[in-house]
């Protein structure tokens, strides 16, 4: 075989694969928008088959031949980072067993059913055993993944974010959490923003969000909106599907939970075309992946420069929100006020929702919080970060969807990505000094624009450190995010 037959035989294979995670990522977002509730034990059974046939795939005994066979061949930037990628996924695939994988997949989603119910319930007690038989799984999977050494913790990070280590996560995020607590110190006892008033029907929430992400570049073409409990986006290639949630008393939450997940669905739908299903396509990391959501929902959806057209466009749909006027409806949107919902917090508190999270997951995956003390837990660390307790658990430790789905390591990604959104914009700025008066007009085009050859196109032809290193000089850190918070929140509040 020939270092080129090697090269073709290896994008073939891929290809393959990666059809079948469009598949699963198919039977994911069904189950999370409009699946049957009956049809969760046969939905765990599909998932868990394919996932099994994809790891057999990915772990295909030619795929080491094919890589060192096509190391020979001319190949340019794309190519070699296709050689890259794949021998990374391998080297992975091949330390979990496959019975592993195959539990793993069929727990996800038997687990997730089970969330949902006592979320619903807001009965954590019929949760935890879920979560403790997820939690064994992946202990085991970061056991195989790292070989029993170092942190079990950072083979699960390395999953979502490639080279991370818990330890140098820490750090960055002390110092974070310093900065955050000086600002708030700062924001305590300033005036209440004022806050929408009224009933705001699903439907003008629902007009309003496919406006706003149309207004962002989102392509109805290869997309859709579509309701979940827990918000999210789906898919790659040319079908990247996104989901909101409605309160007909806030519709904020409806609107910034789309802008949020259309910056996802940018992303995917940036990557160049001549990447798909290959091994060099897709996101770099779920850091870069998020700070593409927290840009679009944060640096543009809730910038003051674009008050003007976002308010423009909320009236147009909802019509009187009892605001008087974009100042005040900038205001509102970044409000500062108390909570107990993460994907609902403002950006001066959101990053202390993910380092408690970061902290306690990490003390799970340990063994030592036992899973049967998460509540209690969760309520003491939330009461000494925010000085006020959960009244239920489906504001405390069932609010969010992911420990049922075991992402154990993907929360610090957020907190990642708002570092990353920040160093983004900040560049983008120097770039465009138009920005701003283009955004008062309601015209997006230039971050997208922008975005497009520097983030989306390149997929994963760049390792995560050389992406940021070109995109804005380093790999970020707290500096540009806690520059952005003071720039935003002290006019706001005459600090």
């Amino acid at each position: 075989m020939t270092a080129a037959d090697a090269y073709a035989a290896l994008l073939s294979h891929h290809h393959r694969i990666a059809a079948l995670e469009d598949a699963a990522s198919i039977l994911s977002w069904d189950q999370e928008t409009c699946m049957p509730p009956a049809g969760a034990a046969q939905r765990a059974e599909s998932r868990g088959a394919l996932a099994a046939v994809l790891h057999g795939l990915r772990t295909d005994p030619r795929l080491p031949d094919w890589i060192a066979a096509a190391e020979a061949a001319d190949l340019d930037e794309a190519g070699r980072a296709d050689l890259r990628e794949a021998a990374r996924s391998h080297a992975l695939s091949t330390r979990v067993p496959a019975d592993l994988a195959e539990a793993l997949a069929r727990e996800a989603s038997a687990t997730h059913r089970v969330w949902a119910q006592a979320q619903a319930e807001r009965d954590p007690a019929a949760f935890l055993p879920a979560l403790d038989r997820m939690l064994s799984l992946r202990r085991q999977e970061a056991q195989a993944l790292s070989g029993g050494g170092g942190d079990p913790y950072d083979a699960l990070l390395d999953q979502y974010e490639p080279g991370a280590s818990a330890a140098a996560l820490a750090e960055t995020f002390a110092r974070l959490r310093a900065g955050l607590t000086a600002l708030l110190d700062r924001i305590a006892g300033a005036p209440q923003a004022p806050q929408a008033r009224g009933r705001f029907p699903q439907a003008a929430q629902l007009a309003l969000a496919r406006a706003a992400a149309e207004a962002c570049g989102y392509d109805w073409r290869v997309g859709r909106l579509d309701l979940a409990v827990h918000p999210f986006s789906s898919g790659g290639g040319r079908d990247v599907r996104i989901t909101t949630r409605v309160r007909e008393d806030d519709p904020m939450e409806c609107l910034y939970s789309t802008l949020h997940e259309t910056g996802h669905a940018l992303y995917e739908l940036g990557v160049d075309e001549a990447l798909l299903g290959r091994p060099a396509g897709g996101h770099a990391s779920m850091g870069v992946h998020e700070s593409q959501s927290r840009l679009w929902e944060n640096h543009v959806g809730r910038a003051a420069a674009a008050a003007p057209a976002i308010h423009r466009m909320a009236e147009a749909h909802l019509g009187d929100m009892g605001l008087a006027g974009p100042d005040a409806f900038h205001a509102a949107a970044n409000a500062v006020q108390p909570g107990f919902i993460r994907t609902a917090a403002d950006e001066a508190q959101y990053d202390l929702h993910i380092l408690l999270r970061f902290d306690l997951e990490r003390a799970l995956l340990s063994g030592d919080l036992p899973a049967e003390d998460l509540p209690q837990a969760w309520d003491e660390r939330f009461e000494a970060d925010f000085g006020r307790r959960p009244s239920n658990a489906a504001e405390g430790c069932l609010q969010d969807v992911h420990w049922s789905e075991g992402l154990i390591g993907y929360f610090p990604t957020y907190t990642l990505g708002n570092m990353g959104a920040a160093a983004l914009m900040q560049r983008l700025r120097e770039d465009e000094p138009a920005l701003d008066a283009a955004l008062g007009q309601g015209d997006f085009r230039p971050v997208l624009d922008w975005l497009r050859p520097r983030i989306h196109a390149p997929g994963r032809i760049k390792p995560v450190a050389a992406l940021w290193t070109d995109a804005v000089g380093a790999p970020p850190d707290e500096t540009a995010l806690l520059a952005h918070l003071e720039a935003k929140f002290a006019p706001l509040h005459g600090l």
